[in-house]
């Protein structure tokens, strides 16, 4: 029998070990693993399996019901894919963003991230930095001269109990100054007693539109003091989302960027129509300018980050250099847009360039429309 010199020097009990489980591992405290059997067919149609998915359904061929330790294997070795591919995605992007479009419009899609994952994470990361830096930007306050006025104004009997209130709370959180204090003393003597106009009707109207006048500029009137009615709502809006002498316009900052990013993600389809316009006899299909325009916004948004991250770091090194460094950074910024849109639609450096500036103050009206557009509706919105 061939095994029997291996039984003499092992014993039987070894050899019937290596028998049961050929791998010879054992788990903690001497336990003996037990091996599963690869999948054969799939687990969701029952189709038998030739690879990693399923062809049918498409299924991962996982068995998920096995050690911790191999499901976290599983787990790395896809985050770790997913790594790999989103740093190449981005060095592409950066260097040449129009090879990017050209290799996933040639069908070269898997060593890449998606076009919309990847500008749904630029656009997070942008904005997440723009809102950090408006957060960093130091409250308005009041001056002790503003503060003795609005004291002054509280004193006025004619004035509604709703504004009073908001008036009075937008002064308890700040705290006042001993000058304000002081000021504010002193012009009670000249405050207590009426002015000879305010008993007047026509006193009471010239003081609310000084105040009006003086806080907001001059509302929009259609003919002599008959203000319109568009007039009247955004001047309410405003004292009401601004705070008496923009004492709330920093909360109101804040939330007018984070409604940038839903306006920004209605834009880009709106530049593929642009390019869809000036590219319409070239017969491109529409998608193929969407994928262009995910790509090139997401440039712009991992451009615009970098340049402004050179631009603080060249401020605490070198600070001789930030203006001619931030016009090159600037410039290598615009030509890489050009040669993009020349390398991505294949056509000659004249008509590229009247379509890129064509293009581009096309699209700057409709940045403009729909930052407009998104002001307002802010405006509009109840202050939550």
């Amino acid at each position: 029998m061939s095994d029997e010199p291996a039984k003499l020097i092992l014993g039987d009990t070894a050899i019937s070990a290596l028998e049961e489980h050929p791998n010879g591992k054992r788990g903690f405290f001497g336990r003996r693993r037990r091996q599963r059997a690869p999948l054969t067919h799939c687990e969701n149609c029952g189709a038998q399996l030739t690879g990693r998915y399923c062809a049918q359904c498409g299924q991962a061929a996982i068995d998920y019901r096995r050690s911790f330790r191999h499901v976290i294997v599983d787990v790395l070795d896809s985050f770790l894919n997913w790594d790999s591919k989103f740093f190449a995605t981005i060095g592409l992007l950066i260097a040449k963003p129009w090879r990017l479009t050209n290799e996933f419009l040639a069908g070269k899609r898997v060593r890449y991230v998606h076009p919309l994952r990847l500008y749904l994470l630029a656009s997070i990361l942008f904005f997440f930095a723009v809102n950090y830096g408006a957060k960093s930007i130091p409250a308005t306050k009041l001056s002790d001269k503003d503060r003795a006025e609005i004291q002054a104004e509280l004193k006025n009997e004619n004035l509604a109990p709703e504004v009073r209130d908001k008036i009075e709370k937008a002064l308890k959180t700040e705290s006042p100054s001993p000058e304000a204090g002081k000021t504010g003393e002193a012009s009670k003597g000249k405050d207590t007693a009426p002015a000879p106009d305010a008993k007047t009707e026509d006193g009471s109207k010239k003081e609310e539109n000084r105040k009006n006048h003086d806080d907001f500029g001059p509302s929009l009137q259609l003919g002599p003091d008959k203000p319109s009615t568009l007039g009247k709502w955004f001047e309410q809006r405003a004292k009401e989302k601004f705070g008496e002498r923009g004492a709330n316009a920093k909360a109101f900052i804040i939330t007018l960027i984070n409604n940038l990013p839903g306006m920004m993600l209605c834009c880009v389809p709106l530049f593929a129509f642009v390019l869809k316009i000036l590219y319409l006899r070239r017969r491109i299909f529409y998608i193929d300018h969407l994928i262009y325009a995910l790509h090139i916004h997401t440039f712009a948004y991992v451009g615009i980050m970098l340049i402004g991250f050179a631009t603080m770091g060249l401020n605490r090194t070198a600070p001789n250099l930030v203006g001619w460094m931030s016009a090159i950074l600037w410039t290598t910024f615009a030509v890489q847009i050009f040669l993009s849109i020349r390398r991505v639609y294949q056509q000659g450096w004249f008509f590229t360039l009247f379509k890129f500036f064509a293009g581009g103050v096309v699209y700057l009206i409709v940045l403009g429309v729909a930052f407009a557009a998104t002001f307002f509706i802010t405006l509009a919105l109840p202050t939550s």
